[in-house]
């Protein structure tokens, strides 16, 4: 009888002392939010932001931060690729204008960008889950995109025509993954246009017979990453420098700014900021 006493008391002491430890968490989590979203404090008014889709999770994730210690705040995300943030933010249509690459030398002259780099991201192929072809070489990639390897025969795979899926070329996605893996080699121009990363990967991940590409922190269960030259691509491969399919992920302004703007770049940059962003699948830079 004693020694089940013993052992029950036991128990409740350890949830008692694990929930005493979550509570701490959670509020050194919530004190360490506050803090960073301080700036905010006594501002109002609309904030308005496009661009790279990579970009969008770790927008909305501190967007609604923001919004719910300061109601009267109004944070707008869009997407639309990295050219149409350059050009929105350039125009004076947003506030901030995300890219997946950096802007070039003539767009920052002709708008009078200030480019603000928050993350470096890995771009990885993907297949059906249920593709058994999960590791290609550089070679092998360039030639399916290229439409020169049309069956999955051909690498290995069942005898059926390889369904190619790709980004506008106004895509940072597209940009990086075009130069680091296929070393600007043509794209066939009988692959399917998709608009943004969550369309990429629900196109492949409907069609057993299709290849694409997608930001790493857009990876989940429901496709299958391809090994690429003997590497896997993954933050951890990312961050060791193993897998170099890398790019910047860029919140770009029209001049200095401050205010809402100031503040929401700040945020990125703070330890609650760099948190979210591990938190989904990238790594925080340096400012």
């Amino acid at each position: 009888m004693f020694w089940f006493t013993f052992k029950k008391e036991s128990s409740s002491f350890k949830y008692a002392v694990l929930l005493a430890l979550l509570s701490f968490l959670c509020f050194f989590n919530s004190a360490a939010q506050a803090e960073s979203t301080a700036a905010f404090r006594g501002q109002t008014g609309v904030l308005r932001i496009s661009g790279g889709t990579a970009h969008i999770p770790v927008m909305k994730e501190v967007s609604k931060i923001i919004m719910q210690a300061y109601p009267d705040i109004q944070i707008s995300i869009a997407g639309g690729g990295s050219g149409a943030g350059i050009k929105q933010v350039g125009e004076g249509l947003v506030d901030i204008g995300n890219s997946g690459r950096k802007p070039t030398e003539h767009e920052i002259q002709k708008y009078g960008l200030v480019l603000h780099r928050w993350a470096f991201d890995g771009v990885g192929v993907i297949v059906h889950r249920d593709n058994r072809v999960q590791a290609l070489t550089k070679g092998q990639l360039q030639d399916i995109f290229s439409g020169r390897l049309r069956n999955w025969q051909e690498v290995g795979g069942v005898d059926k025509e390889i369904t190619v899926f790709t980004r506008d070329e106004a895509s940072g996605t597209r940009n990086v993954f075009w130069k680091k893996a296929l070393a600007k080699k043509v794209i066939t121009n009988k692959a399917l246009v998709v608009a943004s990363n969550g369309a990429m990967k629900a196109g492949v991940s409907h069609n057993p017979y299709a290849i694409g590409y997608v930001s790493i922190g857009y990876l989940d269960k429901s496709v299958a990453a391809v090994v690429l030259d003997g590497v896997k691509p993954s933050l951890e491969a990312v961050q060791k420098g193993e897998y170099t399919v890398v790019r910047g992920l860029y919140s770009n302004t029209k001049g200095e700014r401050d205010g809402l703007t100031k503040s929401f770049i700040d945020f990125l940059f703070s330890q609650s900021g760099r948190e979210i962003i591990a938190k989904k699948g990238l790594i925080p830079a340096a400012r």
